[in-house]
């Protein structure tokens, strides 16, 4: 839309959407949503760099729909296996795993944060992280660097939250 009829179009939508409750949100809510939904965003899950297999994408690249552009790498990558791969996690301790910190496991440094947020759905501190992909299954012990403080978190099946059908 032109910019000089964004106030317009704003005030017909927030006037539309009253009988209803509608309310403004930003990024911040998009962004808590689709961390509890664990859709992917460019710069966080995904990048250049990150595999859609080991991003956990293999829903949307289906290997056995045919050819596509890249399908040959794809299959490549999967039958040479994933060394690493994106799971859930919730916050044990006091604190919030943001995005770019460090994961440790068993002490040792073995990934980073993607995504993390305060959940307000389920009120809890949540998260993805990529981690090797044979620790990258639910229940296993990890410790995010916050602050230069190892503090506890679990990892833990996504989506984080489902909506009732």
């Amino acid at each position: 839309m032109p910019p000089a009829e964004a106030e317009r179009i704003w005030k017909l939508v927030m006037d539309a959407g009253a009988e209803f409750g509608i309310k403004p949100c930003g990024l911040g809510a998009r962004n808590t949503l689709r961390l509890e939904a664990t859709m992917a965003l460019y710069g966080h899950e995904i990048d250049a760099s990150i595999h859609p297999l080991e991003a956990n994408l293999s829903w949307i690249v289906k290997l056995d729909k045919g050819d596509f552009n890249g399908r040959a790498a794809l299959v490549k990558k999967k039958e040479a296996g994933l060394s690493r791969k994106l799971v859930g996690f919730e916050m044990r301790g006091r604190g919030i795993g943001r995005d770019g910190y460090e994961v440790f496991l068993d002490g040792a440094a073995a990934g980073w944060v993607t995504s993390g947020s305060p959940s307000p759905t389920l009120s809890k501190n949540i998260g993805l992280c990529y981690l090797p992909a044979a620790h990258a299954v639910p229940g296993k012990t990890i410790h995010i660097m916050i602050r230069n403080q190892p503090v506890e978190a679990v990892t833990v099946e996504t989506p984080f939250y489902k909506r009732a059908k």
